[in-house]
């Protein structure tokens, strides 16, 4: 049973201002004859007190239900009566909506009562009621979110329990194995093949003096201990001022001492006293092309045995290095194999496994500081045709020389070619008497415009393509005179002894 504010909360209808009055009960027996019609039943029920929604403890331990009624009874009536057989329709707003009140039944009249209801001499079961609290609607601005919540949790507790759960540990990993012969041999002629070969011939080089300690690479030039390698790595030793350690491919290390040094060239011969040592070939450098494969081997930063590949990136690049006073003018090779601080003076080898150049040099970015940088794919090698006659005169004198063709250049000139002095420069005059140019009609202020057909734009460029010959060669020369230019064969002479 329901009551009518179960669901929709309503309290039911006040009656009106009067005494309450109990609801009769019904009689024990019909009587046998007719008697006066008692007083007539009030229409309404006493108001029912409500009382605070008891917890489901308190309404389980509930003692019998209390008094419907307000004014003193002998007896407490039932909270329903069994209901009556004709209930008339009462007026609107009557009474409370939803209760229908049974009227008296007519003194004397038979009454019957539905199936199922008890007998009127015996005593009424009270039906109690809990009344329900009116459900409130949750908002959708609280559902969305608790529901997404609810489905991460979800979420997270299932990656977290799957993990937990799960042992991923084998009694066997059996992982795939390699199919390859394990075979360390190699193609000679491929990168590992060719840096196999020169290896054991490379040599790290430690100058240790009192300005501290550099470090560089060199190779095995004559089996009975001749190594060579560039002269800005022993250069703080000459002299006997330090003391040189070379340290071989197996590990053992040997003292070296320099047999001859020219920083116009930038290279250096040592020797150690050895014999029995594997010597690399020097090979043809003016038979490489730009796009050639190149290996390049040394000691950067130290680390020993380092191995890089590359291309020829160009051929004949002007390259001067070191200060005003101990300049190298180097026609070089250019590579995009690595070469970085301690490379210098190790091996550039082709895929033949011959030394085509010196490793010498590498450009710095702009605003980096000398000596510090890295490779940024710019490095750059001594052809090995130079560095071939150098370390002969080296090994033979001492010493070596360089050509020239006797004149003195204008740093200051910014126009096509390079100008020849007009005045003398500290002591000197601008084209030395019956030197070379002298003698091919070369004079003050002339414009060289090419050498050998090639355009030169920079006295350095003049320079290096010049030292690339060998005193003695001859050269064609541009020249402009004024307006008129004219070509001239110069007989390099020599300098340096």
């Amino acid at each position: 049973m329901t009551t009518p504010d179960e669901h929709s909360g309503a309290q039911p209808a006040q009656p009106e201002a009067g005494p309450a009055v109990p609801r009769p009960a019904p009689a024990a027996t019909p009587a046998p004859e007719a008697e006066p019609a008692p007083a007539e039943a009030p229409l309404f029920a006493p108001p029912v007190t409500r009382q605070p929604p008891a917890s489901p403890t308190a309404q389980a331990a509930e003692a019998p239900s209390p008094s419907l009624s307000t004014a003193p009874a002998a007896a407490t009536p039932p909270m329903f009566g069994p209901p009556a057989m004709h209930a008339p329709a009462q007026p609107a707003g009557s009474h409370a909506p939803g209760v229908q009140a049974p009227h008296a039944p007519h003194a004397g009249a038979h009454q019957t009562w539905p199936p199922g209801s008890p007998a009127p001499d015996q005593p009424q079961r009270v039906v109690r009621v809990r009344r329900s609290k009116a459900r409130r609607s949750m908002s959708v601005v609280w559902v969305v979110p608790m529901l997404l919540l609810a489905l991460a949790a979800g979420v997270v507790g299932g990656l977290v329990g799957g993990n937990l759960s799960h042992d991923d540990h084998l009694t066997s990993a059996d992982l795939p194995t390699s199919a390859a012969s394990g075979s360390t041999l190699r193609d000679p002629g491929s990168v590992a093949g060719i840096a196999s070969g020169i290896l054991p011939s490379v040599v790290s080089i430690e100058a240790t003096s009192s300005d501290g300690t550099a470090t560089g690479t060199g190779f095995v030039l004559r089996e009975d201990g001749y190594l060579l390698t560039n002269n800005h790595v022993v250069a703080s030793t000459a002299d006997g001022a330090g003391t040189l350690t070379v340290t071989f491919a197996d590990g053992h290390q040997a003292d070296a001492r320099i047999v001859g040094r020219t920083s116009d060239y930038d290279l250096a011969v040592v020797k150690v006293d050895e014999d029995g040592l594997d010597p690399l070939v020097l090979g043809n450098s003016d038979d490489v092309v730009v796009g050639d494969p190149v290996v390049a081997v040394g000691a950067p930063l130290g680390l020993a045995g380092t191995v890089t590949t590359g291309i020829v990136s160009a051929k004949n690049r002007p390259v001067s290095a070191g200060d005003a006073t101990d300049t190298a003018f180097i026609n070089a090779i250019q590579t995009d194999a690595a070469i970085n601080p301690g490379n210098s003076g190790g091996p550039l080898v082709d895929g033949a496994g011959e030394v085509i150049g010196i490793n010498s040099a590498i450009a710095q970015p702009p605003g980096g500081l000398n000596g510090t940088g890295g490779s940024i794919g710019l490095g750059f090698a001594i052809p090995s045709n130079q560095a071939r006659r150098t370390a002969e005169q080296l090994i033979e004198t001492g010493h070596a020389t360089y050509p020239v063709i006797g004149v003195l250049l204008d740093q200051s000139y910014t126009g096509e070619g390079v100008k020849v002095s007009a005045n003398a420069q500290q002591g000197g005059d601008p084209v030395t008497a019956d030197g070379p140019a002298d003698k091919a009609g070369i004079r003050a202020g002339d414009v060289i415009l090419a050498i050998d057909g090639r355009p030169v734009t920079d006295p350095d460029e003049l320079i290096v393509a010049i030292r690339a010959h060998e005193p003695g060669d001859v050269v064609e020369l541009k020249v402009r005179t004024g307006k008129d230019s004219r070509t001239v064969r110069v007989t390099l002479d020599e300098a340096g002894n």
